[in-house]
């Protein structure tokens, strides 16, 4: 897929900030944070497991529990989605914004018929009659070579696979050809084989749809192949940001230059530490505690993001 910054961003967040009230804990688990997503384009939040990545697409769809407190600005395709109402935000759910969660163990109704939970989806936002729908389903789970489609479309998700359940689940996040899909770490859990893939799947209903795609992941393999920027998120805010050649291969912030080097192919070498408790942040930069380059400033001042280069953005002192 091809970046198009020349056009307006489909999806425009600016200073997003979602804090939970837990008793008398306030957790900043999204703190001010601002990115574009365009027509066509694919962007990676990249982050360790507990870095606030759900939480901001979540935030996207509103669908965050109520001792949530969210402030800023999301506007999709024009829409400013914090001050929809829920009969307009319904109409953009799986419609015009298409959601991949995490688990495809637990996403699926283990109620219900696989076939029966992507046609309802269907016939809630594209007013398909019970046949047209089941062919579509059909159409989607032969497009995502699910074994047997029309057989699979009356089996519950405990009779499936772990690799046909995932497949029935970006049935039901691209079924009515969403502008945006938020995809949520696709590949947690699988093993390589399917990791390989969910990824080609992924990319190829991204390109059938003309869709966009806001990528969650902890892996920076799958980033690699799918995105056209990624962003780097720590602590609830984003570190880094850029085209995806240039975070892989000339990373700027300290974080970034860790999490690469922690892989098996460039050293497996381990961040030293633990991400600090999104209730308790560190003072000045949140990554120093970790760092191998800190400087004085960096346990005073909290950085700001800014421009290092041509769209590419640190939030560091060193650059």
């Amino acid at each position: 897929m091809v970046t198009k910054q020349t056009t307006s961003p489909l999806l425009a967040i600016r200073g997003l900030i979602t804090h939970f009230q837990v008793k008398e804990t306030i957790v900043k688990a999204v703190d001010d944070v601002s990115l574009d997503i365009y027509p066509q384009e694919v962007l990676a939040l990249v982050g360790e497991t507990g870095c606030g990545k759900s939480v901001l697409a979540l935030s996207i769809l509103r669908l965050l529990p109520k001792n949530s407190q969210i402030e800023g600005s999301i506007r999709f395709n024009g829409v400013e989605i914090l001050e929809a109402s829920e009969e307009e935000l319904r109409k953009l759910r799986g419609k015009e914004i298409g959601m991949i969660p995490q688990s495809q163990a637990t996403s699926l109704n283990p109620l219900l018929k696989v076939g029966w939970q992507v046609r309802e989806v269907l016939q809630l936002h594209k007013t398909l009659g019970k046949f047209e729908a089941r062919e579509k389903v059909v159409k989607l789970f032969t497009r995502l070579q699910l074994p047997d489609p029309a057989k699979k479309m009356n089996y519950y998700p405990h009779q499936l696979s772990g690799g046909m359940r995932q497949r029935v689940l970006v049935s039901m996040g691209v079924a009515c050809q969403p502008k945006l899909i938020l995809v949520d770490e696709p590949t947690k859990g699988l093993d390589a084989v399917l990791r390989k893939e969910v990824v080609t799947m992924l990319g190829e209903e991204a390109a059938e749809n003309r869709s966009s795609m806001l990528l969650i992941t902890h892996d920076f393999s799958v980033a690699a192949v799918l995105a056209d920027r990624i962003a780097v998120m720590y602590a609830g805010e984003i570190v880094e940001m850029g085209s995806a050649a240039e975070i892989l291969e000339k990373p700027g912030h300290p974080y970034t230059q860790s999490l690469l080097d922690s892989l098996p192919g460039r050293g497996f070498k381990p961040i030293r530490g633990f991400s600090p408790s999104l209730s308790s942040l560190p003072a000045g930069c949140r990554f120093q505690p970790r760092c191998r380059d800190a400087c004085p400033d960096c346990s005073a001042l909290h950085p700001k993001i800014a421009l290092t280069g041509a769209n590419h953005y640190v939030r560091c002192f060193l650059c």
